[in-house]
């Protein structure tokens, strides 16, 4: 009797399991997600960095958007023009011009250069310290230097030194992340070859930012004066460089009075850099 409820129970349970197979079975195939093979192409040739630098969740996302059209062929700035057009080729369309940048602080305010409101002792995150009055910096678009850029930057090109962020560019990808984690918003992608920068984000009245920083852009125009490329313009105050324009005389950087246009190969208080 004992051996009949036995195998009894083993028929039962080989039905059910058999019932659960086949109905799994047809669930998988009613409810199948359709493959894109294209997005799948993609995906293979994507770096795989999954940094976010385009906007979506990962590359995987990216490759499912660009095949359904929701996305350009050139949206990895990790993989540069060499993606962009294994991308485009997988599309079939013609690859567009891709331009390799690179992230930079624009800030020149470095611990003996700029000054504070008072001393933070809170967690070092810039985000947080935003939360006491704008940070401790006194100049309001001044680098923070508690490193919320260096934790969220996926490759690690990104370090603090002296109380302001500094870029790697050798291990610089261009993603962007970076420039929105930053909460003075003073991270912006440059051309990754281009020579000049104006280190500081400065848009007060000279006077202003003389109280606030040794090495802040006055807005003298001497800069745009002598740019013989028409390249610098001042707008609020504030040095800026078309890139578009500028030919890496280097004239701007002599004539500079409080020295922030800065060089990507000679810039003596950042050697990592090396373009």
């Amino acid at each position: 009797m004992e051996w009949t409820n036995i195998i009894f129970a083993v028929i039962v349970f080989a039905v059910l399991g058999g019932a659960i197979g086949a109905l799994l079975a047809i669930a998988s195939r009613v409810f199948a997600v359709p493959r894109n093979e294209k997005a799948e192409e993609i995906t293979e040739v994507l770096p795989g960095a999954n940094c976010g630098g385009c906007g979506y969740s990962g590359c995987a996302a990216l490759a499912e958007a660009i095949a359904t059209g929701k996305a350009k062929p050139n949206s990895c700035t990790v993989g540069g023009s060499e993606v962009a057009e294994k991308v485009a080729a997988i599309m079939g369309i013609e690859a567009e011009h891709t331009v390799r940048m690179r992230a930079q602080v624009m800030c020149s305010g470095t611990k003996d250069h700029s000054k504070q409101k008072y001393d933070y002792q809170g967690i070092t995150d810039c985000q947080s310290a935003m939360q006491l009055g704008g940070g401790s910096r006194l100049c309001p678009n001044g680098c923070l230097g508690l490193g919320t850029c260096v934790s969220k930057c996926p490759f690690g090109a990104i370090e603090v030194r002296d109380g302001v962020a500094f870029v790697d560019y050798n291990k610089c990808q261009g993603c962007g992340v970076c420039v929105a984690a930053c909460p003075k918003h003073i991270i912006k992608l440059i051309p990754f070859n281009a020579k000049h920068w104006v280190g500081c984000m400065s848009v007060e009245k000279g006077a202003l930012t003389r109280t606030y920083c040794d090495v802040g852009c006055i807005g003298c125009r001497i800069c745009e004066k002598n740019c013989e490329a028409g390249a610098i313009k001042i707008d609020g105050f504030l040095a800026s460089i078309d890139y578009d324009k500028c030919t890496g005389c280097d004239v701007c950087i002599s004539k500079c009075p409080r020295k922030i246009i800065w060089s990507g190969t000679t810039q003596a208080r950042n050697p990592v850099i090396k373009l």
